[in-house]
C-alpha cells in the first residue's frame, strides 16, 4: 500500500469513532490458514447500521471492500487486500431465542451457536459444532458435515443486498444447494439467521456433539492451520480418495502440504505462503485431471493482490 493511499483511507474513515478501524495489518492473524498479506484497512462494525454506513462511504469514495467472518474457508494472497476488509466476528455475534427458534447475528461462530443450542436442550445443530467459521459464512455456502447441512435447520435469513436494502428470505427462497446459495448468486451479505430446532435431552445432544468432534479429530488434520476441506466432492467420487490414489498423500511445496491424515486437506506446515498453497492446489488439480479426466473444484475461496 502506498503512503498516499494510506493517508486517503485515514481521511475517508476519520469520522467513524465508534467503529474499530485499523490500517496495514497482516491478515494472517485473522485467517484459519495463517497466511496472507496486509489489508489496507480493516473495520469491525457492531451493528447493521455500522455496516451500511461503512459501505455507503466505500461507494461514495470508490473504495474497494470485502466482507469476511472467521475467514476459515479462505486463502488471502501474499499481496494482501486492497481497500477495506469488514470483519463480522465477535463484534457482530448477538444471539437470542424464543421457544425453539434461535436468532443469531452472522458473526457468531458455529461452535458457539451449537453450544448455545445445546444449553437450551435444542437439537439439530450438533453437526455444526466442529465446523470452523461463522454463521454468515456457513449460511452463504450451505456448510455441512456428517450428513447435515445448514439448509436443514434454517427458517429464514436476513440479508443486505447490493443496493443496501435489508431483506429477509425464507429457507426455500435462499436456493440452498451443495456448498452454494442465493447469497453467492446475488452478492448478498448475511446479517443474521433464524434456526428452527427441536427439543431434546441435553445429555443426548452433548453426547452426539462429543462423538462428532472425536470423529473429526481422528480423521482431520486439526493440529495444522488450514481452510478445512480444500476441494469440493466431484459427482460420484471423493476428492480425498482420488488424491490418495494418485500418490499425492503428503505431497508438499514449501510448507504447503497435502495432509497425510486426510488427502482432502491442504495444510500449512508452519511458514507456508499463499503462493505455495495455491500452486499446490493447482498442481493437484492438474494431476488428477491428467490421470483420471476428473476436475476437482476448489471449495476454498481466494482473494487479494498477487
Amino acid at each position: 500500500m502506498n503512503m498516499r493511499w494510506n493517508m486517503d483511507l485515514h481521511k475517508i474513515f476519520k469520522d467513524f469513532n465508534d467503529i474499530d478501524i485499523f490500517y496495514n495489518r497482516d491478515l494472517k492473524a485473522y485467517t484459519n490458514f495463517k497466511l496472507g498479506g496486509p489489508a489496507d484497512a480493516m473495520a469491525f462494525p457492531k451493528s447493521e447500521k455500522d455496516i451500511v454506513s461503512l459501505l455507503e462511504i466505500c461507494f461514495k469514495h470508490n473504495v474497494s471492500y470485502v466482507i469476511l467472518g472467521k475467514a476459515s474457508n479462505l486463502i488471502v494472497r501474499d499481496g494482501g487486500v486492497e481497500g477495506l476488509v469488514i470483519f463480522l466476528r465477535e463484534n457482530f455475534s448477538k444471539i437470542e431465542h424464543e421457544k425453539n427458534i434461535i436468532n443469531a447475528q452472522a458473526g457468531i461462530s458455529m461452535q458457539a451457536l451449537a453450544n448455545y443450542a445445546r444449553d437450551l436442550s435444542l437439537s439439530g445443530a450438533e453437526f455444526i459444532h466442529g465446523i470452523p467459521g461463522s454463521l454468515g459464512g456457513g449460511v452463504s455456502m450451505n456448510a455441512g458435515a456428517y450428513g447435515g447441512e445448514i439448509k436443514d435447520i434454517i427458517q429464514s435469513v436476513r440479508v443486505l443486498d447490493r443496493d443496501l436494502n435489508i431483506r429477509e428470505f425464507s429457507n426455500e427462497e435462499m436456493n440452498f444447494r451443495y456448498r452454494n446459495s442465493r447469497v453467492f448468486d446475488e452478492g448478498l451479505l448475511v446479517l443474521s439467521a433464524k434456526l428452527k430446532l427441536q427439543e431434546k435431552d441435553k445429555e443426548d445432544i452433548n453426547a452426539l456433539m462429543k462423538d462428532l468432534m472425536q470423529r473429526r479429530i481422528s480423521k482431520q488434520p486439526l493440529e495444522y492451520p488450514s481452510a478445512g476441506s480444500t476441494f469440493k466432492r466431484p459427482e460420484g467420487y471423493f476428492a480425498g480418495k482420488l488424491i490418495d490414489d494418485a500418490g499425492l498423500r503428503g505431497f508438499r511445496l514449501g510448507d504447503a502440504q497435502i495432509s497425510e491424515k486426510h488427502c482432502g486437506f491442504v495444510i500449512n506446515r508452519g511458514e507456508a505462503t499463499a503462493s505455495e498453497v495455491i500452486d499446490l492446489i493447482e498442481t493437484v488439480q492438474k494431476i488428477i485431471y491428467d490421470k483420471y479426466g476428473i476436475e476437482i473444484e476448489r471449495e476454498v475461496k481466494i482473494i487479494g493482490r498477487q
